[in-house]
């Protein structure tokens, strides 16, 4: 019987990053970002000038969204776990999660972004600096992925068995 703790090992590693990385991008979108595009007022103040303008921030869209990347993860695990996958393998999906963390982010800023744009006549792209680190990560993570593919891809396989000769009866 193959060991799980690899898998399982992994499994926790992946899951805190992906967590990790929607918090983040969450509370880009939702404070950073608007703190940081309208200087000088709170968010508070902000919402209360975009209410004014006619324009929210959906914040249960861009908790989804986020939120659809850490059920993700968790099924990743579920899947490694229960099939005592090889680390190698577990890391590969969990790079691919974090790959598509950049356009998740991208899809949950939008809106947003626009909101702000419309509510105080200015840009609808990033103040803040912090979606930078998430931009880093997911392309550190689109590294890391081809690495493994192209490792897996070398790798030898296991020579296939011979199929046992029929029984003459």
């Amino acid at each position: 019987m193959t060991s799980r703790r690899p898998a399982i090992t992994v499994s926790v590693i992946g899951v805190l990053a992906v967590v990790l990385y929607a918090t983040l991008g969450a509370v880009q979108i939702l404070v950073l970002n608007p703190l940081a595009a309208v200087p000088g007022k709170s968010i508070a103040e902000i919402r209360a000038g975009m209410s004014e303008a006619g324009e929210v921030i959906d914040t249960g869209m861009v908790l989804g969204i986020f939120g659809l990347g850490v059920l993700i993860a968790l099924g990743v695990a579920a899947l490694a776990i229960k099939d005592a996958a090889p680390a190698r393998l577990t890391v590969l999906l969990y790079c691919a999660v974090l790959v598509m963390g950049a356009p998740a982010y991208f899809i949950a800023s939008f809106g947003p972004g626009m909101s702000l744009a419309d509510a105080y006549g200015i840009s609808g792209g990033d103040y803040s600096p912090w979606a930078r680190p998430l931009y880093v990560a997911s392309l550190f993570a689109l590294g890391t992925a081809i690495t493994l593919a192209v490792t897996f891809a070398w790798s030898p396989r296991p020579a296939a068995s011979a199929p046992a000769p029929a029984k003459r009866t």
